[in-house]
């Protein structure tokens, strides 16, 4: 979602008042409340034809679905599909469709990542991947940051090599969590694992401990190492990208994340960016950077890890293709 349906959808819960509005931050997940959170809060006040065009919307919206769907499954489908990709979709329809319950994983996403890590401390690597892979990705990276070195590298190992989890599995995480995560020999193995979603999260690790982790894993197997390099890109990687693509990205990247994102990027890359904007713009972006100040690597690395997941959800929907490339101090 860009900034201006952020802003819509954060006017729209305003609108709806406190209990309403509570009532529709519940089918959220977490990022989306943060993400209206702080939206809101930032609005402050916000003037009354602004809600008026945000309400006009929202009726011109609903009044074309003038009836609800007849085949709600076929729905969901294409619905999902459209937003997340084909492999994201069919992930997440396995789980909706059959009726499996992850409410024990799904409650895993509103602790800290050191809550997480201290209750799958002690657990065996093969149950910590199966219950890693249902997490996003960048939750998942600091989850494995509060592991030791060796944990942390089986664990991905183990992530880069499950082809699957079956129900037997399932009922294994059952009792991890204390909750019911899946049941019924009916189940069919969900398709989750494999080198795709290692890479993701390793990608976000950061430089230090992703080449420890690749390391440990190159010295077992050469092969699989290899594979998961291949499917991990970083920010440089974005130079790949033809105009097209950086446009696409520029859509959804906000302002202030960019310029900081920038301060670690490349002459190249930040001409790449300049020419994918109006003279306007690129003239601004110019000015912002020179004007900002030292930024700590720590932030330009988690705003460039932001460019990065828009990146990785545009390349899920087929929006761009992106050919992969593989301490506190300031920039």
């Amino acid at each position: 979602m860009d900034e201006e349906g952020l802003e819509d959808s954060a006017i729209f819960l305003m609108a709806l008042g406190e209990e309403e509005a509570s009532e529709v931050f519940k089918h959220l997940a977490p990022k989306e409340v943060q993400k209206l959170g702080e939206t809101i809060a930032r609005l402050k006040t916000v003037p009354r034809e602004r809600v008026d065009v945000v309400l006009a919307k929202f009726t011109a919206v609903a009044s074309a679905q003038h009836m609800l769907v007849n085949d709600t499954d076929e729905y969901v489908k294409n619905v999902l599909r459209k937003a997340l990709g084909e492999d994201k979709a069919s992930l997440l329809l396995d789980r909706i469709l059959q009726g499996t319950d992850t409410t024990g994983i799904e409650s895993l996403k509103w602790m800290d990542p050191q809550s997480v890590a201290e209750l799958l401390r002690n657990e065996h690597p093969q149950i910590v991947a199966a219950i890693l892979v249902h997490l996003d990705a960048d939750q998942s990276s600091m989850i494995l940051k509060e592991l030791t070195e060796r944990q942390r590298n089986e664990v991905l190992v183990r992530i880069a090599t499950l082809d699957g989890i079956q129900p037997a599995a399932l009922k294994d995480l059952n009792d991890v969590m204390g909750k019911v995560l899946a049941g019924g020999e009916r189940v069919k193995k969900a398709a989750l694992g494999g080198v795709k979603p290692a890479a993701e999260i390793i990608n976000l690790l950061g430089s230090g401990v992703e080449t420890s982790v690749l390391d440990f894993i190159r010295e077992s197997d050469a092969d699989l190492a290899q594979k998961i390099m291949d499917n991990m890109f970083t920010f440089d990687d974005l130079e790949n990208l033809d105009d097209k693509g950086v446009q696409a990205i520029l859509k959804e990247v906000q302002s202030e994340s960019l310029v900081i994102a920038l301060k670690g990027a490349t002459p190249e890359m930040r001409e790449k960016v300049f020419k994918n904007m109006s003279s306007r713009a690129a003239e601004t972006l110019r000015e912002d950077l020179d004007s900002r100040g030292p930024v700590r690597v720590t932030e330009v690395e988690a705003e460039q890890k932001e460019m990065l997941k828009i990146v990785r959800r545009l390349m899920d929907e087929g929006q761009i293709v992106l050919a992969t490339g593989g301490a506190d101090d300031f920039l």
